[in-house]
């Protein structure tokens, strides 16, 4: 059975958020209630009362459904934070040199869905384990910067691009001489012309 709570408009932004729910995603609600209690942040309290809300709204569900449902053995099966809004929550803030800097205070909404499923979903009904691969994102899907760096191609070579390539390596290997011997070659010819 699974329960859901969001808690909207919560002080603070929610990258902040994400800090702490990162924390407690995947727990048993008693751990992840016992983290939250002791968290030295500000976005853990307004977590707390979701968690919290999330525990009643199961209890509540599985009365409805007459189903029992041991609270202790709920844990976290998903937990986010979306970014709320910041209209209407631009402040000024005083600069050096009599300048103002504009400062955004921002919203976060934290959603928390708990369940009373097993968390291990591979496992059949026989007892063997059943093989879950993880998730691949869109982006590594397209090549995106999160996928692997790919291998260069190369074309095969011919004859023709073998020949050219011998030429050029060896038309690098003849260079012209550097500027400290052409400067070196200048004054020994001055010197010949002088005696």
């Amino acid at each position: 059975m699974d329960a859901r709570a969001s808690a909207k408009y919560l002080r603070g932004s929610a990258q902040k958020a994400r800090l702490v729910i990162d924390m407690i995603r995947g727990k048993n609600v008693n751990q992840a209630l016992a983290i939250l209690r002791y968290s030295n942040k500000r976005a853990a309290l307004g977590i707390e009362k979701c968690v919290k809300s999330a525990i009643a709204n199961a209890n509540e569900a599985a009365e409805k459904a007459n189903i029992a449902v041991d609270p202790d053995e709920l844990w976290l099966k998903a937990a986010y934070v979306d970014r709320g809004p910041t209209k209407n929550r631009r402040r000024m803030r005083p600069a050096p040199q009599g300048r103002a800097y504009r400062e955004r205070r921002h919203f976060c909404h934290v959603t928390v869905l708990v369940s009373s499923d097993e968390k291990d979903a591979g496992v059949k009904a026989d007892g063997k384990t059943a093989k879950v691969t993880p998730a691949v994102s869109r982006r590594a899907k397209r090549g995106g910067a999160a996928a692997a760096p790919r291998a260069k191609r190369t074309a095969p070579k011919t004859d023709a691009a073998e020949t050219k390539a011998s030429s050029k390596a060896d038309a690098k290997s003849e260079k012209k001489p550097g500027k400290a011997a052409s400067k070196l070659g200048k004054a020994l010819r001055r010197k010949k012309t002088d005696e």
